[in-house]
């Protein structure tokens, strides 16, 4: 099973796009949808619905998330022990969630409330797509943040949101293993 996490623009056609492409890596792919307003709510009811979605799998689950959704799909599957990949995750919201929402200030609430040096604990159990042409965040950034503890693979052609994920589907089937305790 594949769960996939949706970016801010949760109403993009591009989700259902790459949904349907992530039925080649695995014919059970879940789109669980989420407000993107409210963190605080959001993280409650990810946690409860990555949780129901994985006890209904047959066999290993991931959480897939782009952008927004990267954020999400890290640490919800790290708390629900299952493997994720992110894809031009939104590492830092509440920097550049100003504007959209009412409290981006809650991200890092959530980031600070989260078990300490959690990555070093889930070290392994993430994989990591970044765009070299992300318009809309700092995928340098995110590499330096993150290579340290997981495996990173650099995409030369998409842009941020990331249409096209044909070229990574073997690469996330692969990584579709059961969750490694450090």
């Amino acid at each position: 099973m594949i769960i996939y996490l949706h970016g801010f623009d949760s109403t993009s056609p591009g989700n259902h796009e790459k949904v349907m492409q992530l039925k080649f890596a695995d014919p059970d792919v879940r789109f669980i949808s989420y407000s993107t307003l409210h963190p605080r709510y959001d993280m409650k009811y990810l946690l409860t619905e990555v949780d129901k979605a994985v006890k209904q799998s047959d066999g290993p689950a991931i959480v897939l998330g782009v952008g927004l959704g990267g954020f999400w799909a890290e640490r919800v599957g790290y708390l629900c022990g299952i493997r994720q990949v992110m894809v031009n995750p939104n590492l830092f919201p509440y920097e550049n969630m100003e504007g959209k929402i009412d409290r981006p200030e809650e991200y890092l609430d959530i980031m600070t409330k989260c078990i300490s040096d959690f990555r070093t604990l889930n070290r392994q159990n993430c994989l990591v797509l970044l765009s070299r042409n992300d318009e809309a965040l700092d995928s340098q950034r995110a590499h330096d943040t993150l290579s340290p503890y997981y495996q990173v693979i650099w995409d030369e052609e998409q842009a941020h949101k990331f249409k096209d994920l044909s070229r990574h589907l073997q690469e996330i089937k692969a990584f579709k293993t059961p969750f490694k305790k450090a």
